[in-house]
C-alpha cells in the first residue's frame, strides 16, 4: 500500500484561548482516528474549504486553498489548532473535553466558530465514505515556518 505525505505549516500562534468541545464531538475524532492506521485522520470540511488533520495531540485546520512553498517545500498553511492536554480532567464521559485553541490568522475566531457546528456532520460524512473504500492512508508532516524543526 502507497502511503502519501501531506505538508503543513504552523505559523507563529497570533492568540491562545482555553476552551472546550463537547464529548461527543470529541469522540467522533477518536473514532476517526482509530480507523486510521497512519495516527492520523483526515477529514475535508467540503463546506468550509478547510481540511482538519486529527492527531493524537491536536486537530489541525488548514485552508485548502492556500498554499505555501518554504525552503523548496510546499504545503498549506495551519490557520488553527485543538490541542489536547494530557489528561482532560474529565469525571464522566459526557463532560466537555477541554482544549487549548491555537490561532495561528487573526480571523480564525470566525473559523472556530462555524467549525463547532461543521465539523461534526463532515466527521458523519467522512466515516460514511472511510467504510467504502479501503487502500488510501496519509501521514501528515507538521513544519514550522519560523524554524528548521519539525514537530
Amino acid at each position: 500500500m502507497r502511503i502519501e505525505t501531506e505538508v503543513f505549516f504552523r505559523p507563529e500562534v497570533v492568540k491562545r484561548a482555553p476552551s472546550s468541545i463537547q464529548a461527543g464531538l470529541y469522540a467522533q475524532c477518536l473514532r476517526a482516528l482509530n480507523r486510521s492506521t497512519t495516527g492520523c485522520a483526515f477529514v475535508p470540511v467540503r463546506s468550509m474549504q478547510v481540511l482538519a488533520v486529527i492527531t493524537g495531540k491536536e486537530i489541525i485546520f488548514v485552508d485548502s486553498l492556500n498554499y505555501r512553498v518554504c525552503d523548496g517545500r510546499g504545503g498549506r498553511l495551519i490557520m488553527l489548532a485543538w490541542g489536547f492536554s494530557g489528561s482532560s480532567g474529565r469525571e464522566h464521559l459526557n463532560d466537555p473535553v477541554t482544549v487549548e485553541i491555537l490561532h495561528y490568522h487573526p480571523e480564525s475566531g470566525q473559523l472556530h466558530g462555524r467549525l463547532m457546528s461543521e465539523f461534526g456532520p463532515a466527521l458523519d460524512r467522512q466515516q460514511d465514505i472511510e467504510m467504502g473504500l479501503a487502500g488510501k492512508e496519509r501521514l501528515a508532516k507538521v513544519i514550522s515556518l519560523y524554524s528548521k524543526q519539525s514537530d
